[in-house]
């Protein structure tokens, strides 16, 4: 069972965990950013107080390579760690827990190939975006040899979460809106999901129904606002580690490895072009409970987010998005669109409830493009 826990103006929750988990050296995994954290005095000063070393790694990149955590490896066996904790939004903590893979793995270069060989390491992650629920999950996302790869095990998923609402208050603008798209797209995506249940589903509910009522205050940086984002955040994430994501976010990562275009902000204009396409081809339902179910899964996010009815969710959910980040107006060439095409991750595409040809998923790459409309 995952503990869940709320900062506190001097973290005391942290000294309780640390202190139950019996921890002497922590490798931290965290990026230069944290700097810019009133928790990152908490970490300073942790050895100073209560007697645990902390030992930093920052060596991976926003799209991490599974080098990174082979390097994370070998400074936590170096240092002799016996915790993890992870500090950033999902890079740092996909980093800590591809780090967790390795730990019992025969041959740690090889982990991703390998049967996991799950260990008891505690593991924290302390998110300091709304948006990934790489906290929720028990899979990773890294590259290797600039192929997308995601590993899965129980013993991946963080013993213990920490939501810290001051840690999204020093966050960009562009960032808190793309990664709060990520989040929506999440719980978009695991509720229309051929494996989506009754539990991911109210999950997936809870998660937009709180970004609608807090997207204002949590643009603004109110200690609510913020509050409520990261549990956003969180279920949506509960709800894609049952589902996992489908079509919207298959189509998404060479957007953003292309176009220079964060990953919510790509997977937000997937999900926009998909929605009037699966809503006008109610025929194209592969779902075995059926057209009428996916109907209602439609209406159910409508009635999430604040709009009417189904018909009016894809205009509905256009002008959320349009509201918040701009599109890409850069007409692609031919070979553009078969390259986008050929890179949709066949995986994630064999969990969205509507058929989808290359054919139409070349068009629909065509119109996030070019503005073109669905024929």
């Amino acid at each position: 069972m995952q503990t869940l826990m709320t900062a506190t103006t001097d973290y005391t929750e942290l000294d309780g965990y640390f202190a139950a988990a019996d921890a002497k050296c922590v490798l931290l995994v965290c990026g230069g950013s944290i700097r810019k954290l009133r928790l990152n005095t908490y970490f300073e000063t942790l050895e100073q107080r209560c007697g645990i070393r902390v030992v930093r790694f920052s060596d991976f990149n926003p799209n991490p390579d599974f080098s990174s955590a082979v390097k994370g490896l070998a400074t936590y066996r170096a240092n002799g760690c016996d915790m993890l904790a992870a500090v950033g939004g999902g890079s740092a903590i996909d980093v800590a827990k591809c780090i967790k893979l390795c730990i019992n793995a025969r041959d740690p270069e090889q982990a991703l190939h390998q049967p996991p060989v799950p260990n008891t390491v505690p593991f924290l992650a302390i998110p300091t975006t709304a948006g990934s629920g790489s906290e929720a999950t028990h899979f990773a996302v890294v590259y290797e040899n600039g192929v997308k790869q995601s590993a899965e095990d129980d013993s991946l998923l963080p013993d213990a979460v920490l939501f810290d609402p001051d840690a999204l208050k020093t966050l960009p603008p562009y960032q808190k809106k793309s990664t709060m798209l990520d989040a929506v797209c999440h719980a978009v995506e695991s509720y229309w999901s051929l494996h989506s249940d009754a539990d991911s589903m109210k999950d997936a509910a809870a998660a937009l129904r709180l970004i609608a009522a807090n997207k204002d205050d949590y643009l603004a940086g109110t200690d609510t606002g913020c509050r409520n984002m990261l549990k956003a955040a969180h279920f949506a994430g509960k709800a894609i580690n049952v589902t996992k994501t489908t079509a919207g976010h298959a189509m998404c990562y060479q957007l953003t490895m292309h176009y220079g275009i964060s990953h919510g902000h790509a997977a937000a204009l997937c999900v926009k072009a998909l929605l009037p396409f699966m809503t006008a081809h109610p025929d194209l339902c592969i779902d075995t409970r059926g057209a009428a179910h996916l109907h209602q899964v439609y209406t159910e996010i409508a009635e999430a987010m604040g709009c009417t009815t189904a018909a009016e969710l894809p205009t509905f959910f256009a002008a959320f998005v349009d509201s918040l980040l701009p599109g890409i107006e850069t007409p692609a060439a031919a070979a553009e669109l078969d390259m986008l095409t050929c890179s949709v991750n066949a995986d994630r595409l064999g969990n969205h409830p509507v058929q989808l040809t290359a054919d139409t998923i070349r068009q629909l790459y065509a119109q996030i493009l070019e503005k073109e409309q669905m024929p």
